[in-house]
Formats: structure tokens, sequence, C-alpha cells
């Protein structure tokens, strides 16, 4: 099979596309052809060796995927061949940049003919991330208040429309480029990280969701009120550590399942949510889809076509 990999860690430079063996499906795996699969934010720090150093090459990046089902592993019964399904790997797991990829048939879902293949790879882990965080995690109810940094990406994208169907009002910061865009997801009030501080411009919010990391997650503590919770999924694998006892820090467990996923097509096709905005690489183009995921100045999700 075709796929994008790596045999070291470095730049987007040391990624290279080519061929690798097949995979195999064991029992309880699907076999699934590949036709998307996007670009995540952690896929790059993987790469670039700053989430964990690998010790086993080559290496396939990728989380979340789109295809169709081409063999079955002993002991599975819910598919057959010829199903077109989506999902996301078991945590710790990767291998979406491939024409092929083996993994537990729980964890994915059939594709609904609403979607593409495209826009369900788009949708997938920044789906189970935001579900998990907002309404698992810091459990948002109508009527809070919740900021939401770096709306323009398309975890926290998918955040502003989950919190606004659930009745929040939702403040977001961005930069001026990304202000309409964020307004058509349903975003109250904008703040342009640019030309604002936003500790000056926002206070006394029920919750904080911060998908940027380093010092905006820091400084995010001062915006909520007493008794305010924040959660944080750049931060590394555990919580931040509040500057006041009266504060509540959680790192968000989004877990690979297939009611996740069921919950987003549900919250689709209701009409709460929507596609985020999609920029299409061949998956020969890794490097450069890398390139841009690592400026962090993207809108929406990049994503590969692989078939």
């Amino acid at each position: 099979m075709k796929a994008a990999y790596f045999m070291e860690h470095g730049g987007p430079q040391v990624l290279r596309y080519g061929d690798l063996p097949d995979p195999v499906a064991k029992a309880g795996e699907v076999l699934i052809d590949v036709h998307a699969a996007s670009v995540n934010g952690a896929d790059w720090k993987v790469r670039a060796g700053e989430s964990a150093t690998l010790t086993a090459f080559p290496h396939i990046p990728g989380r979340d995927f789109s295809g169709v089902i081409s063999a079955l592993g002993a002991g599975v019964s819910e598919f057959k061949a010829g199903d077109a399904v989506f999902g996301v790997c078991d945590q710790g797991i990767e291998g979406a940049y491939a024409e092929k990829i083996a993994v537990r048939a729980a964890i994915v879902a059939k594709k609904p003919e609403s979607l593409t293949h495209l826009e369900c790879a788009a949708l997938a882990l920044i789906s189970l991330t935001a579900i998990s965080s907002i309404e698992d995690c810091l459990q948002l109810k109508s009527g809070e208040t919740i900021l939401i940094q770096g709306g323009a990406g398309g975890v926290a994208g998918f955040a502003i429309q989950l919190a606004k169907h659930i009745g929040a009002r939702v403040i977001t910061t961005a930069s001026a480029a990304n202000h309409e865009y964020l307004r058509s997801l349903g975003a109250d009030q904008i703040i342009d990280y640019n030309a604002q501080d936003f500790t000056q411009t926002v206070s006394l919010c029920d919750a904080v969701f911060d998908s940027i990391g380093g010092d905006v997650a820091l400084r995010s503590f001062a915006v909520l009120r007493p008794g305010g919770r924040a959660a944080f999924i750049a931060s590394g694998p555990q919580p931040l550590v509040p500057p006041r006892a009266d504060l509540i820090a959680l790192r968000p467990d989004a877990r690979r399942n297939r009611p996740h996923l069921e919950r987003m097509l549900a919250l689709v096709k209701a009409g709460a949510v929507r596609v985020p905005e999609i920029t299409v690489y061949a998956l020969a183009q890794a490097a450069a889809a890398h390139a841009v995921s690592e400026g962090r100045h993207l809108r929406g999700k990049l994503v590969f076509k692989v078939r």
C-alpha cells in the first residue's frame, strides 16, 4: 500500500511517501480501504518528537479516517465487506495516512450517505474531542457563558456550535480574518487576539475550553468566576494547576468509541453543527499539509483524499 510516513523525528521534510506492507485485520478488527484521512495538531507534534519519542520506524501518522471495509477479522459480525465506515484510532495508535488501516471494529461507525468520506474524516476526531470536552467533561449547561480559545480551529469550531446548541453564550478568540466565519458558527462575541487582551475584555465566565495551550491556557483562568471550570486539550496529558483554589481545571478524556461518533452524526442530522471548512491535499503532499498545520493559523480542517 501507499502511505505517508517518517523514519525519524524532525520537521515536515522528514515525511516520505511510498510503499509499505499492507496491514492485516486481527481478531475483533476490520481492514479498511482508506478514502480520506484528516490532519490533526497532534500529528505534527508526534512527528517532531514533542509529544512522544518513538522507537519503532517507519511510523505512519494519522488518527481519523473514512473508508470502506475490505476484510473482517475473526469474531466481527456487525459489519460486512463493502460497508462504508469512519472512525478514530485507539489512543496511542496511529496509521491513517495510508491506503489501508486495521482497527478495532468496536470503535468505528457506519458512514451515512449524506456525508462524504472527506467530511466524515474531517469530523471524526474533532467531534469526539469537542463532545467529550463540552458535554462530558465541562458539562456545559444552557444559560452559562463559555470562552472558547482559538475558535477557527476544527475542534473549537465544533465546540462553538455544540455550546450554542446546548444554549450557552459563546465568546471566542480569533484573528480578524476569521470573525465572519465564527459568526456564521454562532459565536456571540469574538475577540481579536492581535488587538485585544482577552483577560481585559472577558470576566466571570462559567467555563473555558482551551485548544491553544501555552501562555494562553495559563491566562485563561483569569476570566473564570469563582467555582468556574476550565478544560485544556493542548497542555499535555495532565490538567493545569489553577492559580486559585476556587477554580477547577480538567483534562478531557476523548475516548474512542462508536457512541460519540453516532452522537456527532445525530448533531449533524439535526442541523446543530455543520461540517468545517475543508482544505484537501493528496497523501503525497503530507509535508505541505504538516507545514500548514504547524503554523497554527488554519481555518477548519486539512484532509487527505486518499482514493
